[in-house]
């Protein structure tokens, strides 16, 4: 399992894009893990899936309302990750306000989920595998906390805790 110090694994999350920018067309657009985040601090939060109870109603919302206090705390962006398509995660992002806070990253294969060593099994619940309720702060790539919740549980990987941490490296 990826640890504290760690570098984030090699790999490809997708975003999905409203509005064409510089460098990103409309729609699902892929992003590399590593050179998204070399030289910025990033705030990384990972639950089980998109438009589920506990996710929709307190994990992302805590970010969404925390969102200026992070880049007050030195964190650059904020990534919410889930085993999900880039289109459900664009949909759940327009439907949580989720727009110049929040970066709603889809992990579609699961491979940040199985390379972090962060895989969650929910096939007896007919959801497949997902990656772990956790958070993380990474700094230039490299992981300087880690959060990871035990099954069913949502305690350690809240905005707030994770805010506290970016506080507390920052000094």
């Amino acid at each position: 399992m990826l640890q504290v110090g760690d570098r984030v694994p090699a790999g490809t999350l997708y975003e999905f894009i409203e509005v064409e920018g510089e460098g990103c067309s409309l729609g699902p657009n892929a992003f590399d893990i590593a050179q998204s985040t070399a030289g910025k601090t990033i705030a990384i939060f990972g639950l089980p899936g998109a438009f589920t109870p506990t996710c929709s109603a307190q994990h992302v919302p805590g970010y969404v309302a925390a969102a200026d206090e992070f880049k007050a705390a030195g964190v650059d962006e904020i990534w919410c990750i889930s085993v999900n398509d880039a289109f459900v995660m664009g949909a759940w992002g327009r439907e949580q306000g989720t727009a110049d806070k929040v970066r709603m990253m889809a992990d579609g294969n699961g491979d940040f989920a199985r390379t972090t060593g962060l895989e969650l099994d929910l096939s007896g619940r007919g959801l497949g595998t997902r990656l772990q309720r956790c958070s993380m702060l990474v700094v230039d790539r490299v992981v300087r906390t880690l959060n990871v919740e035990a099954p069913g549980k949502f305690e350690v990987s809240d905005a707030q805790t994770l805010l506290a941490q970016a506080r507390a490296l920052r000094g």
